[in-house]
């Protein structure tokens, strides 16, 4: 091994979900060019050596998908939901104050 391979940045492939290669695009967008980034991303032969094209569809499908993708409800919402449907309202004789369900 070289002592260049060594000294150079990883490959990696970029992930629309990991935070930080989104701030990494974001940094090549303000900065027009990769030189802040500390890894190096690998491209896909279907993008041919167009990377920030490659990033930019990735990140629209993310983003789109986020956006108009249907919230998928926890188990645990559901139930909590039903508990208080069924719960009843209680009522306070003002007079009393005794509650009543």
């Amino acid at each position: 091994m070289s002592r260049l391979e060594y000294l150079a940045r990883p490959l990696v492939a970029f992930d629309p979900n990991n935070k930080d290669h989104r701030r990494y695009y974001w940094e090549f967008m303000a900065y027009k060019g990769w030189g802040q980034c500390p890894v190096r991303f690998i491209c896909t032969e279907d993008h041919g050596d167009n990377l920030p094209a490659m990033i930019q569809r990735m990140m629209v499908e993310y983003y789109v998908t986020r956006e108009f993708m249907p919230k998928v409800e926890s188990k645990l919402g559901r139930i909590v939901q039903k508990l208080v449907a069924q719960k009843k309202p209680k009522t306070v004789d003002k007079r009393t104050k005794r509650q009543y369900n």
